[in-house]
């Protein structure tokens, strides 16, 4: 784990979360149905098509795919289509919990007050979360289908520390993705990087985390260590 230029830990009172590559590893199975969805009406989507949705809004992601396929379908329709995949493939159990993710949200929901701030859709955050048994844990939670702007733009997490009733300055961040960094970082949110190994975030949007860890035991224990100061201030 690094902690860039030596900087003490700071006194934080909130986290918030993000969901896909931090508590479960499903962009795969997103890339697999847009592309999927592609293909059925003779388009190829690669990966160029994948970062340039990553951390969309599910109106924003299923307008440019809709429109990249030439589909017939509104937007709408596309979407429909594509979270009803996803959470099909959640009860299949192809969403997991990553290792270490139960255990961090326990025990920090224990000591501080946490947001889930997704791209994800509502009905999809809601079954995840659902699923695993996750759900009161959550002090509030935010798809950025509800917000004006979907990540990079700091909306979905600004608008978790306003149902937190915290000031985003007094929250960390937990993300692993390019636009999910720079979100948090542009919300004034504390930034805990847990780099994607299958999409690796952008330099510049590391850059802006002031802790990077190796894996969900390291965010963990930072958290911990963060919000015991916290309470001791």
């Amino acid at each position: 784990m690094t902690q860039p230029n030596g900087a003490a830990v700071a006194a934080h009172r909130a986290v918030g979360f993000d969901v896909d590559g931090v508590l479960g590893a499903s962009e795969h199975l997103g890339e697999r149905r847009w592309s999927r969805f592609a293909a059925a009406r003779g388009r190829t989507w690669t990966a160029q098509q994948t970062r340039q949705v990553q951390g969309m809004s599910a109106p924003e992601w299923s307008a440019f795919l809709a429109g990249f396929s030439v589909a017939e379908e509104s937007a709408a329709a596309a979407e429909r289509l594509v979270v009803d995949d996803m959470i099909g493939a959640l009860h299949g159990g192809e969403i997991e919990l990553l290792p270490g993710a139960e255990r961090m949200i326990t025990e920090v929901a224990a000591r501080a007050p946490i947001a889930l701030a997704s791209s994800a859709p509502r009905r999809l955050i809601d079954a995840v979360l659902d699923r695993h048994g996750l759900t009161e844990f959550f002090a509030a939670t935010v798809s950025s289908a509800e917000v004006p702007r979907g990540k990079p733009s700091p909306d979905v997490y600004r608008e978790a520390a306003r149902r937190l009733a915290q000031d985003p300055q007094a929250c960390l961040a937990v993300e692993d993705s390019s636009n999910g960094l720079r979100a948090a970082a542009a919300a004034a949110m504390t930034v805990v990087a847990i780099p994607s190994p299958d999409y690796p975030p952008a330099e510049d949007a590391l850059a802006a985390a002031g802790f990077v860890a190796a894996d969900l035991d390291e965010v963990r224990l930072h958290l911990l260590d963060s919000l015991s100061a916290a309470v001791a201030g």
